[in-house]
């Protein structure tokens, strides 16, 4: 089948491992002028074929702003204020279409055909008064103007039961479904135009542990089958760390640290990370005290001068107060492009802690290939050594 994405026609995929959005320091800002709440700075990212990236950090620290401004879905006084945003279909390898200066009819053709979101709260993205198979066909009306009524609701019963929902809930309201349904509801929405890009808001928000588990698995099982591309955001590292490729840490708005899943965890190089891991118990060695990050996240009208992580910093030096350190430095031995850290602990001039200069695993893990058993793999040796 041919999706027409405006004037882009897509015929086919991407091979794995090929950049599909390419995001461009990216600034978000809520409001203009000097009092404006600048949410996304300068941010740099590409998602690539067949990867689960990952978006880690506290609440506030700018994870949902990034998602809506790249899908220019953020709402006012949410404006983009720079960069952007590169969406890469199959039939142009050596191009794209920036969707920050793409026009509606475009953005239209693009939104859920090529790039869909599950969004954070299930219960208020569904319309409580349309039944969930109501919902489901009205995607494929919108998109799908030749498939008759009855592939619609082939369609849609394959979704659901794909997504491990029977069809006989089809006629339900969203009231009448537990969270983790809904939140089933959601992602099959998002996949069932086969998108080649997913992005995913905190989408086990407020859900029992068990069915967290479930919906997890069911997204790395959808990914194996479908082949589509993940961005998943969450204050959860310890989430991430199971399902990721690639995991990047935010704060203030910025980026400070990307880097492999399995390296970000044996090895992270940035203090934030280090607390974020530090945040959550292990369920194996000895017992140990958590010990949580100090102080509280940054107000974004007020980001310190220099690295806006110092205030909280056990290992601050003069030069965090004046200069922002870059999110370029290298990091490995030697240096790897699959790790940037914006540290001057990095910098070269003093050996870093031993915290933050563990070895990292021998090798790097590839796209759709790392998984949880890769994670676990690399905890069980962390515990060892």
């Amino acid at each position: 089948m041919t999706i027409s994405a405006g004037s882009i026609p897509v015929t086919t995929r991407p091979r794995a491992g090929d950049p599909v959005l390419e995001v461009r320091g990216l600034s978000a800002s809520y409001g203009l002028g000097p009092d404006a709440v600048r949410a996304v700075v300068d941010v740099d990212l590409t998602l690539r074929r067949g990867e689960i990236l990952g978006i880690a950090g506290e609440s506030g620290s700018g994870k949902s702003t990034l998602a809506y401004a790249i899908t220019r879905l953020l709402r006012p006084p949410g404006v983009i204020t720079a960069g952007e945003v590169v969406f890469r279909p199959a039939d142009r390898p050596g191009g794209g279409m920036d969707l920050l200066s793409a026009g509606p009819a475009e953005l239209r053709a693009i939104r859920w055909s090529e790039i869909a979101v599950v969004f954070q709260s299930a219960m208020h993205a569904l319309n409580p008064v349309l039944t969930v198979e109501r919902q489901l066909l009205d995607v494929l009306a919108a998109h799908r103007r030749s498939m008759s009524r009855q592939a619609r609701q082939a369609r849609v019963r394959e979704m659901v039961e794909m997504v491990g929902i029977s069809p006989s809930r089809l006629k339900s309201y969203p009231h009448e479904l537990s969270g983790g349904m809904r939140q089933r509801v959601m992602i099959a929405m998002g996949l069932i135009l086969e998108p080649q890009i997913v992005l995913m808001d905190e989408p086990t928000t407020a859900l029992d542990v068990v069915t967290q588990r479930q919906i997890l698995q069911q997204i790395l099982e959808l990914r194996e089958r479908l082949g589509f591309s993940v961005v998943f955001i969450t204050h959860d590292l310890s989430l991430l760390i199971e399902i990721a490729d690639t995991i990047a840490i935010m704060y203030a708005g910025r980026l400070v640290e990307r880097a492999p899943s399995a390296f970000l965890f044996h090895a992270p190089r940035h203090p934030y990370t280090r607390g974020l891991l530090a945040s959550f118990p292990s369920l194996h060695g000895d017992r140990e005290k958590l010990v949580g990050i100090p102080g509280s996240p940054v107000d974004l009208r007020h980001v310190p001068s220099g690295c806006a992580f110092r205030t909280r910093c056990p290992h601050e030096m003069p030069r965090c107060a004046t200069d922002r350190p870059p999110l370029a430095l290298p990091v490995g031995d030697p240096p790897s492009a699959d790790r940037e850290v914006a540290c001057w602990l990095h910098d070269g001039r003093q050996p870093p802690p031993p915290s933050l200069a563990r070895p990292a695993p021998a090798a790097r893990p590839e796209y759709a290939t790392a998984g949880t058993s890769t994670i676990r793999d690399t905890r069980a040796e962390q515990e060892r050594s």
